[in-house]
């Protein structure tokens, strides 16, 4: 079908399509859309991609993205820096600042140890959370292992607590209030609070 359209739209369409939840057919819509668009809008649409590759980097306590380096988050003197709450990605982070009932910091691992799929300790940045702990200024008293409750979870947080026990922190994990299999980054606000609330020590 792709075969019909002049070259620059294939490539296009191809690209859209290797976005995460991205198939063949909604990638095929998403050109078209911006093709009936006018100049102005694609300008505005690749000036913000331009302006997210050139502005925002990776956090280098926390790794979150962010516009500064420390994240507005790790360099704020309000926050209790002596509990680091774990995270998978990026979006479980924003999930759980929509709380409003979290007031530690942050280190987002960057994914889920996943050996069927190759993905290792060094891929989701064990070494750089050891790091974190042993280096932060402010003493890390507990570890919150907020991640998924599935296998990939599950997998990571038996991980991470081998590795962890050794540096004398307390470490615990989101009470059972999470759903089993149930995305993180999904979950509502009363749901997150109840879960961070009544966490327990592994």
């Amino acid at each position: 079908m792709l075969n019909h359209y002049p070259e620059p739209i294939k490539k296009l369409i191809d690209t859209f399509a290797r976005l995460p939840t991205i198939g063949p057919k909604t990638a095929e819509r998403l050109v078209f859309y911006l093709l009936k668009k006018p100049d102005q809008e694609i300008k505005q649409f690749i000036d913000s991609l331009t302006a997210v590759r050139e502005q925002i980097k990776r956090c280098y306590l926390c790794n979150n993205f962010s516009a500064t380096n420390p994240c507005h988050i790790c360099q704020n003197p309000k926050r209790d820096h002596s509990l680091l709450c774990v995270v998978a990605e990026n979006q479980d982070l924003q999930a759980i600042e929509k709380t409003n009932n979290f007031q530690g910091v942050y280190f987002v691992l960057n994914g889920y140890l996943e050996p069927t799929r190759g993905t290792g300790p060094t891929d989701i940045k064990t070494p750089a959370l050891i790091e974190r702990i042993k280096k932060s200024p402010t003493p890390i008293k507990e570890v919150i292992l907020a991640l998924d409750a599935d296998i990939n979870g599950e997998t990571t947080i038996l991980y991470l607590t081998k590795i962890l026990k050794p540096l004398g922190v307390k470490i615990t994990r989101l009470a059972r209030g999470l759903p089993v299999g149930a995305d993180l980054e999904y979950a509502d606000e009363i749901t997150l609070t109840e879960a961070l609330k009544n966490r327990r020590e592994i």
